[in-house]
């Protein structure tokens, strides 16, 4: 059953399309606001997800940005506006199909269909390594020994900083970047959460946290992820 996750703040809408999809098979989540969805993309990985664009806290554009600096899961964009300027900045921002409101369901569910069968298609990443650990970025589970060790427990914004890092391998990520990517616009002065969050994965995931040889940090600059466990910093 594939699991979609659809973000609406009108909780009428937000109910159509719960009981339409749970209809048609699907495993439903709901989220009426941009953290709560975010928050539970994370914890519980969707196999797709439908959102508003225009959200009770935050802009859809900024959820779905969210959701690309970790997961490249199919995401359709419901939006009131049909300009074509309009439509180019969400798939800019990462939406795979822009659908105008108003809408038959009947289109939104061919359109799910549709990116579903292209994901399936395109396939997931491999497991990256990093030093023990086999990282599934699409499951979100760390485990040690290529398998043969416990799963290691990994935060929700943890998981989104680290799957920033392994998507960009051996590429400099600046402070900026995860900062606006991971916490939202308004935070790029708040270097010290970065501190604090890679040192936390160090410790879950480096041979030698005090000198790690995979998160390595670029001073005054940002954080890369070096595949080979490069030369500490």
């Amino acid at each position: 059953m594939r699991r979609v996750l659809i973000v609406d703040g009108e909780p009428q809408l937000l109910r159509a399309l719960e009981v339409s999809l749970a209809t048609q098979s699907y495993a439903v989540a709901t989220a009426s606001d941009g953290s709560s969805a975010l928050s539970l993309a994370s914890r519980m990985p969707p196999d797709a997800v439908i959102i508003e664009l225009e959200l009770p806290d935050v802009a859809g554009t900024d959820v779905i940005t969210g959701l690309r600096a970790w997961s490249s899961v199919p995401v359709i964009a419901l939006s009131a506006r049909a300009e074509p300027a309009d439509v180019v900045q969400v798939l800019d921002a990462g939406a795979d199909d822009c659908v105008t409101k108003p809408f038959a369901m009947e289109e939104l569910l061919a359109r799910l269909r549709a990116v579903l069968r292209r994901s399936a298609c395109s396939g997931g990443p491999r497991p990256v390594t990093v030093g023990v650990y086999a990282i599934d970025l699409n499951a979100c589970t760390v485990v040690g020994d290529s398998g043969r060790g416990k799963p290691v427990r990994i935060s929700p914004t943890e998981w989104r900083l680290l799957a920033t890092l392994l998507r960009n391998p051996g590429r400099l990520v600046t402070g900026h970047q995860l900062l606006r990517d991971i916490w939202g616009p308004g935070h790029d002065e708040h270097s010290n959460y970065l501190r604090i969050y890679i040192s936390a994965l160090r410790h879950k995931l480096e041979p030698d946290p005090a000198h790690p040889r995979y998160l390595i940090t670029e001073p005054g600059i940002g954080y890369r992820f070096e595949p080979s466990g490069g030369k500490a910093r």
